[in-house]
């Protein structure tokens, strides 16, 4: 069953076989659950392994139980962390969670009467009071919880965990009881907190749900996942034209893994040259998350700028990031390279969408550059019209500022 065995790490208890047995006999459609917290505005193609995997699921017939965890994020999520995350305001969790739908709108089925479910994960949590926090607690011991990683490590290290913290996988395996879930999907990152929904099911008198694990998808980099953190990402609501580009870069040793985890393509059909499989990748990936037209202009636009049209990228005019010192807001490299007369005029093109690092659209106005390298070598746009290129070199006096 390749719904069990393509893109899957592991499936547990019992592995494939399992989650067959558990589909066939009963004829009823499984209630697959999905979880996402809300920390930042926007998806990329490492959350899209996940929700790939469960549109496969809804296509067979089963209900999507995509969880927007408003209320998790606010207690944030410690996996794999070194130390605590900062705690975000409701506010923002708010605003980054009004944009999670339209993104998985590409890729989940809205359409289809009783595939889809969603819900906000505030809509129980928010109403547990502190005899049910109480019993949530005592379900688990310091041990167990001291077994997750990450936690193990900063207590060994003498490095601070925080009590709210040990919240979290109680809290997001109390929505597996909330929504009854049959079957869970989380990257292989999430199996601790995943086991911690089957062990609350338990608790709750409910059948334990199954738990399915995807691989963290790679990011462009080659090297380290998929993260906006890493700079190594591509975003499901980017531009065809950036996500193309980006997406022909893939090293040519992960292509299959991306045609793997992300479409489902038979990999058998893939073209044999390195590079016409980057592009066949480039191509799948834009259609399927903006269309073919879009993809296919795409193509078109990304072959003007490296073989037609070089001059494009060539003739950008130059600006020399050593005229600042860094740290620096980006607002005020902006200001400084004659691109805006006033950071406040940078700030307000920002919030209006009208400025892009590298093709990809900057939107924190208050995002801060710790050093020239990062910026080196890189074209910024303001509208549509390539503008200027950051360079590094010998230059006069540092622009106070």
């Amino acid at each position: 069953m390749s719904l069990a065995t393509r893109g899957v790490v592991e499936i547990f208890p019992g592995g494939a076989a399992t989650l067959e047995q558990r589909i066939t006999p009963a004829g009823q459609p499984l209630r697959v659950k999905l979880g996402v917290d809300p920390t930042r505005p926007d998806l990329h193609l490492g959350h899209m392994v996940a929700l790939n995997k469960l549109r496969q699921f809804q296509d067979l017939g089963h209900v999507a139980v995509l969880i927007i965890g408003d209320f998790t994020a606010l207690i944030g999520d410690p996996t794999g962390r070194s130390e605590a995350r900062p705690r975000l305001t409701p506010e923002a969790v708010a605003q980054n969670a009004a944009t999670y739908l339209d993104q998985a709108r590409k890729v989940l089925d809205f359409d289809t009467p009783g595939r889809l479910e969603i819900h906000r994960n505030s809509e129980w949590l928010a109403r547990l009071d502190l005899s049910k926090i109480i019993d949530l607690l005592a379900t688990m011991t310091l041990q167990q919880m001291l077994a997750k990683e990450g936690f193990r490590e900063r207590y060994d290290q003498q490095q601070p965990v925080y009590l709210h913290e040990f919240l979290y996988p109680l809290m997001q395996g109390y929505d597996s009881v909330a929504v009854r879930a049959d079957l869970e999907l989380g990257g292989t990152d999430q199996k601790f907190n995943l086991a911690v929904g089957r062990d609350l099911q338990i608790h709750y008198g409910q059948i334990p749900q199954l738990c399915l694990l995807v691989p963290l998808l790679v990011g462009l980099d080659g090297v380290k996942k998929m993260s906006k953190s890493f700079g190594n990402y591509v975003g499901i609501s980017e531009d065809p034209l950036t996500m193309y580009q980006k997406l022909e870069k893939v090293p040519d040793a992960l292509v299959a893994s991306y045609f793997s985890l992300l479409t489902t393509v038979d990999l058998s059909t893939l073209p044999q040259e390195p590079r016409a499989r980057q592009r066949e990748l480039a191509r799948t990936l834009t259609a399927l998350l903006h269309g073919p037209a879009a993809a296919e202009q795409a193509q078109k636009d990304a072959f003007n700028l490296t073989q037609g049209q070089t001059d494009l990228a060539d003739n950008v005019p130059e600006f020399s990031l050593e005229k600042l010192e860094f740290p620096a807001l980006f607002t005020q490299v902006l200001k400084a390279a004659d691109l805006f007369t006033s950071t406040s005029d940078a700030r307000r093109r920002i919030q209006e969408g009208g400025v892009r690092l590298e093709g990809e659209k900057v939107t924190d106005v208050n995002l801060r550059i710790e050093r020239s390298e990062v910026l080196a070598n890189k074209i910024v746009q303001v509208g549509k019209k390539v503008t200027m290129r950051f360079v590094r070199e010998n230059a006069p006096e540092p622009i106070n500022h």
